[in-house]
């Protein structure tokens, strides 16, 4: 009524109001009455606030890229950004021109012109993949830029959400990823497969070597047999040597005893040996030794009868009970005739 307002305003909000070009109050959560025909009424949200973008922008191989992200700020110094902008509000509360929308749109063009320097000195593949860098980069860039210092406004983050290329771009490095892992799956088969097979032959290899070593284990075996069966063969052999060798000696020691024994007997007649080696002379034996003697006295007997009785007495079986017979026969020694004279 009469122009004069009630203005209450919340703990984040900064209130200023100007009379005649002066300010006469400044503060915040501020609630009074005032004349709003003669005051003007600045209200400055001190609060964290939220500005969000969206910009595409190039490649250093001329590929489109859209950024998308969100900034987080609050204002620190009310009175130097109230210098810059108007934030004054009308009768209803709203504010009287654009200029608080046109704060966020300063902010997301300096966001805009650290991010275009950045993705213009890299390929699309490492801006695709430099989320956290570029973000770390634009929050760094708004702290230390002379229009945010000048705004008087604190950067409290920059996050972005993400950065993609273009449908067409997009579709071609998804189909270049797909085919990469493509590969890396048909490597890793191959590496499992390889690695499979490299493990059967392990195994192949210890049974091959398994069975040599069985085999070698083996031929030391027969080895030493053979050396035992050649060691008893050499001793066999010597055995046999050493027995032909006593067998010898021995019959040597045989034939030098049975010679000292023969030595004496050589000069002695045979009938004499034979009497003293029978204890006595059967009467066959004595015709046999008689007979001897007419062979070897043969050239001088002129004419020999024996009788048939001899004979039979001589060749029967029971000879020796007749051995005491008279002989029947004579022997008729004749002088035998010499060169010159006659019959």
């Amino acid at each position: 009524m009469f122009g004069i307002r009630y203005l209450k305003s919340p703990p984040t909000m900064h209130v200023v109001q100007f009379k005649n070009g002066e300010p006469i109050r400044d503060g915040v959560g501020l609630s009074f009455f005032y004349y709003q025909p003669t005051s003007t009424i600045m209200q400055v949200p001190v609060g964290s606030n939220d500005a969000p973008f969206l910009f595409e922008e190039v490649t250093a191989d001329f590929q489109d890229v859209t950024v998308q992200g969100e900034i987080t700020y609050r204002i620190i110094d009310p009175k130097m950004i109230v210098s810059m902008l108007d934030f004054s509000i009308d009768r209803h509360g709203r504010y009287a021109s654009d200029d608080p929308a046109k704060l966020n749109e300063r902010l997301v063009r300096a966001c805009q012109m650290l991010s275009r320097s950045y993705t213009q000195r890299q390929k699309l593949s490492a801006v695709l993949g430099a989320t956290d860098e570029l973000a770390q980069l634009i929050r760094t860039g708004l702290a230390e830029s002379e229009v945010v210092q000048m705004l008087g406004i604190e950067v409290l983050g920059v996050s972005l959400v993400s950065i993609k290329p273009s449908p067409e771009m997009g579709k071609a490095l998804e189909a270049e990823a797909r085919e990469q892992l493509l590969q890396d799956a048909d490597k890793a088969v191959f590496v499992r497969r390889n690695a499979a097979v490299e493990s059967e032959r392990k195994i192949k290899e210890n049974e091959l070597n398994t069975e040599i070593a069985v085999q070698e284990k083996r031929r030391q075996v027969r080895e030493t047999q053979m050396r035992a069966d050649i060691t008893v063969e050499q001793q066999r052999a010597e055995l046999v040597d050493q027995r032909v060798e006593n067998q010898r000696k021995e019959s040597e020691a045989q034939a030098e005893a049975l010679k000292a024994t023969l030595e004496p007997l050589k000069e002695i007649d045979w009938r004499t040996l034979i009497a003293a080696n029978s204890g006595g002379m059967s009467s066959n034996q004595l015709i046999a030794m008689a007979f001897r003697d007419l062979a070897d006295n043969a050239e001088k007997i002129g004419a020999l009868n024996i009788s048939p009785d001899l004979l039979q007495s001589l060749m029967g079986e029971s000879g020796g009970s007749q051995a005491g017979a008279p002989v029947a026969g004579s022997v008729h020694e004749q002088p035998r005739r010499g060169r010159k004279g006659g019959r």
